[in-house]
């Protein structure tokens, strides 16, 4: 039984990373859509101005908006994806936490039932 338990025990650990990988790269990939729509505001705003470059190369600055906000709309992608496995992590995540548990809970109480069963078998010997 004990041995069952330390497979689990580092299958908890296991999942934790994973889902900490997840949630990392969730939060990477929004970090990266917001810079992406940043840019994109960024840009739009600067092509009408007069120090700007868009009256004179206006498909350069099209095609950078354009890349920006799909760069954004890619990293949204993903991190939708990440969010999913993130969720399935934890899911599967508490399944072995609670395995591990009932595997716990199982070997300590037969570790008691040992424990009392020695110290009846003792007493039947000491008082014959």
């Amino acid at each position: 039984m004990t041995a069952r338990k330390d497979r689990l025990k580092k299958l908890v650990n296991v999942q934790e990373q994973l889902k900490a990988l997840h949630e990392t790269r969730h939060a990477g990939f929004l970090a990266a859509a917001t810079k992406a729509e940043a840019e994109a505001r960024d840009l739009i705003e600067h092509f009408d101005t007069e120090s700007s470059m868009g009256g004179l190369f206006p498909e350069i600055y099209h095609r950078r908006i354009t890349g920006a906000l799909e760069r954004r709309k890619q990293n949204l992608e993903s991190a939708s994806q990440e969010a999913k496995l993130v969720a399935t992590a934890t899911v599967r995540t508490n399944m072995i936490e609670r395995a591990y548990r009932d595997v716990r809970r199982r070997d300590e109480r037969e570790r008691s039932d040992r424990e009392r069963l020695d110290l009846i078998t003792q007493k039947r010997q000491q008082d014959d």
